[in-house]
């Protein structure tokens, strides 16, 4: 499934597998691992992240990411909602789907740096969006047994 495919679809997936859990969405899979709530705070930062990223890497010439570390970032997780989470997720994406899909090949082809992973491309930021998804569904989908 191509990239923006897989972002376009994450939203409605998370919301059918938030359904399937219902109320174990505080359970977590094993010790040390996340939630089913704090993986959709994760990934309500995540695109927030993204968001920037993507904006940035447009409007400057070989942008440089900012990494986070996400454990920090999820201590904050305890003071919010599974729906809350989902909406900004959502809302987000959104937005972030207007943007993508309005790229040309050119924005696509926007040169940034990651400090940690190098030099890459626009066109990769989408490209590991979508990876990210697939990797936090699968998570979500073990919780929830599907």
């Amino acid at each position: 499934m191509p990239a923006w495919e897989v972002i376009d679809e994450t939203p409605g997936k998370l919301r059918f597998l938030l359904d399937q859990i219902g109320s174990r969405s505080e359970e977590h899979p094993a010790p040390g691992k996340w939630s089913a709530r704090q993986i959709i705070c994760h990934l309500a930062d995540c695109e927030i992240v993204f968001a920037y990223r993507l904006r940035q890497a447009l409007a400057e010439e070989h942008h440089v990411i900012q990494p986070f570390d996400q454990d920090k970032w999820a201590i904050q997780y305890e003071a919010f909602d599974t729906q809350t989470a989902l909406a900004v997720f959502s809302a987000v994406r959104a937005w972030n789907v207007r943007l993508i899909s309005s790229m040309t090949p050119d924005h696509l082809g926007r040169k940034l740096t990651h400090p940690e992973r190098g030099e890459m491309h626009v066109a990769l930021v989408v490209e590991t969006m979508a990876g990210h998804d697939l990797n936090h569904i699968q998570q979500i989908e073990a919780i929830a047994g599907v």
